[in-house]
């Protein structure tokens, strides 16, 4: 009897599949204790054919970062609706974010744990996504203002750092959330609420915290750390 030929796997859906592996692996076990072996076996292909696709564990690592960076920013821009208000717009992305990182924690590994700390190609990947994350935040917050009718109250560079102290915080949060049993994507999202737009809300209507008169007189006279 003739041979039965299969057919073949196209090539997107086979790089997709070597993905989806090394995402696993590189996540749970990270980048120097990942091997193109395990990576191969759980994709079901050999490894020279993971070579011939991705040229080395570098450019598959950085094809790892890129997916799962470029999914991040799509799920988090999906779900802030341009059409609600500031907090809402908010909400319905920081919802959004947490659900994907619950989600996907190994993608969350990959770009919050592994990428950063092996090398600044790596590094210089997720820094890229995290600055387009506060540009959106940051936009937020301006929407925010001027809804507020506050904008000569809040100037660039502090909207700047309000927006990189969210995202910061979230990140965190996220690992948090991850690492702890029952936490949902909604309570995250809710805590990180209460704690940053409560805040952000007295600073819209002017209620700004002050830094008591004699800090400034006490560090000036100080050559002390502080304690």
């Amino acid at each position: 009897m003739p041979a039965v030929k299969t057919k073949r796997m196209p090539r997107a859906v086979r790089e997709q599949q070597m993905l989806d592996a090394a995402v696993k692996i590189f996540g749970q076990r990270g980048y120097m204790a990942a091997s193109m072996d395990e990576i191969a076996e759980l994709a079901g292909v050999s490894k020279p054919l993971v070579y011939l696709y991705l040229n080395s564990k570098e450019d598959l690592f950085s094809a790892c970062i890129r997916r799962e960076a470029k999914a991040l920013i799509d799920a988090v821009r999906a779900g802030a609706r341009p059409d609600l208000p500031a907090d809402r717009q908010l909400w319905s992305g920081l919802t959004a974010f947490f659900t994907h990182t619950a989600r996907n924690p190994d993608g969350w590994s990959v770009l919050h744990l592994q990428a950063r700390t092996h090398g600044e190609v790596f590094a210089g990947e997720v820094a890229a996504m995290r600055a387009e994350i506060v540009a959106f935040v940051t936009q937020l917050i301006l929407a925010a203002a001027r809804d507020a009718h506050r904008d000569p109250d809040l100037p660039a560079a502090e909207v700047a750092g309000l927006a990189e102290a969210l995202v910061g915080a979230a990140e965190s949060l996220a690992d948090w959330a991850n690492a702890t049993p029952g936490v949902t994507a909604r309570q995250a999202a809710a805590t990180l609420m209460n704690f940053a737009w409560a805040g952000l809300g007295d600073l819209m209507n002017g209620h700004r915290w002050v830094p008591p008169a004699d800090d400034e007189g006490d560090q000036q006279g100080s050559t002390s750390p502080v304690r």
